[in-house]
């Protein structure tokens, strides 16, 4: 079986619509799968077989993603976000060195978001994100976000309490509506101005993270990768998938939707990935700008002066 279809669209809509999370719906992230074998069209089909088709499907969609990126560029009205979002080991990083490799590094920008500073704690939640938003023309990457705020954050209250300066108010299920609430305003805000936002959670296994852990302690080379934090968050395993189920539940919407992307192998969530912004980015259906009568003047004059000119 070929998973890609004829045209622009490569993968399936059947498959690509198993990743969607449909808004308004409740959301349990075991529907989800974290591997490819989930899925009945594709159980059958060899590994190396689907490995091999899926790399080609990354290639062209890396080069129609660079395509897409000069049309986004040339036109300057809309801008591109990305958010990816994942427990630990999902993956983030090479998510985004292989899937953006093929575009021009001037127009993306990729931040990450960690522990925030004293200058971020003394502002709200949204800003230290909303500074590193896309201009027009251009594709911005968040590795990690604002979401840390409604996942990490709910999972570890103490952080409230200890770390941001914010007003005495209970931190009930009504302030947490209230920040979900805030989210989907901002991200309306953004739609309605000409940003493009696609938000993609990379799902992987409790036993995919393990593996991954393990690798980085027994790879000398992969020593640096590892933090004990990343042991003592394993231990909240289930405290984060319900907080990442309750987050996609609360903001995924018509206009910034939420995938969750297979993670348990790599190669399977940066082709689905890859995909979803190259075709998303040519659903604008975008053009080069229009030539003035005036400018194609002054195009066919330097043109006959550089014929003519005389080496």
């Amino acid at each position: 079986m070929k998973i890609r279809l004829y045209g622009e669209k490569m993968i399936p809509e059947s498959l690509i619509s198993k990743t969607l999370v449909i808004p308004g719906k409740k959301v349990s992230l075991k529907d989800f799968g974290t591997g490819w074998y989930q899925y009945k069209e594709l159980k059958d089909i060899e590994k190396g077989d689907l490995k091999k088709e899926a790399e080609e499907v990354l290639e062209e969609s890396k080069n129609s993603l660079s395509s897409a990126q000069s049309l986004l560029w040339a036109n300057d009205v809309y801008s591109v976000l990305i958010i990816l979002q994942g427990i630990d080991t999902s993956g983030k990083d090479g998510t985004i060195r292989h899937v953006m490799s093929g575009v021009n590094p001037q127009g993306v920008e990729v931040s990450s978001f960690k522990l925030p500073v004293a200058e971020e704690i003394d502002h709200d939640y949204l800003w230290r994100c909303s500074r590193k938003l896309p201009p027009r023309g251009c594709i911005g990457v968040f590795n990690r976000s604002y979401y840390e705020d409604v996942v990490v954050v709910r999972v570890h209250p103490e952080i409230l309490e200890n770390l941001m300066h914010l007003p005495p108010v209970k931190k009930d299920e009504k302030f947490w509506n209230a920040r979900y609430e805030d989210i989907n305003a901002f991200e309306k805000y953004l739609v309605r101005n000409g940003t493009v936002i696609l938000k993609f959670f990379l799902h992987i296994s409790k036993g995919e993270q393990k593996k991954r852990l393990l690798s980085r302690l027994d790879n000398k080379e992969k020593y640096w990768k590892f933090s004990p934090s990343d042991l003592e968050e394993r231990k909240y395993w289930e405290d984060y998938q319900a907080a990442y189920e309750t987050a996609f539940e609360k903001t995924s919407t018509k206009w910034a939707p939420w995938y969750v992307i297979p993670a348990d192998h790599k190669w399977v969530a940066r082709t689905v990935i890859a995909d979803l912004i190259s075709t998303k980015i040519q659903s604008l259906n975008l053009h080069y700008p229009l030539v003035s009568d005036e400018s194609m003047n002054e195009i066919t004059r330097a043109r006959k002066e550089l014929n003519d000119e005389k080496n």
